[in-house]
């Protein structure tokens, strides 16, 4: 099962976590794990490259972390991302419920 976490702080989204492996089918044809993965990616991608936001993640096999500090986070251009971000997950989550949980912590920093 994947487990997403999303950070909040002060009602305003600093981070996420996702975690674990979905289960749905093997490695390769997994497609709540690539949609998962995509959404996921294009977010790091969008604050990094498109943003220019210094973002501290941390990366490995079935496990991705990204946080902000609480400057970027002000910004409207990040909260859209991460917002996006959270419409796309509550959408698969929603239709692969079996596969991926979704909750968030709030007051993290």
């Amino acid at each position: 099962m994947i487990k997403i976490t999303i950070f909040e702080k002060n009602d305003l989204i600093v981070g996420f976590q996702v975690k674990g492996h979905s289960g749905y089918a093997v490695e390769g044809q997994d497609i709540v794990c690539a949609g998962v993965s995509v959404a996921s990616q294009m977010t790091l991608v969008g604050l990094q490259e498109v943003l220019g936001k210094n973002v501290e993640t941390n990366t490995n096999d079935g496990f991705l972390v990204v946080r902000l500090n609480v400057e970027d986070v002000k910004d409207k251009s990040v909260q859209v991302l991460f917002e996006s971000l959270i419409k796309t997950l509550e959408d698969i989550t929603k239709n692969y419920s079996k596969y991926v949980k979704m909750e968030v912590k709030k007051d993290v920093y």
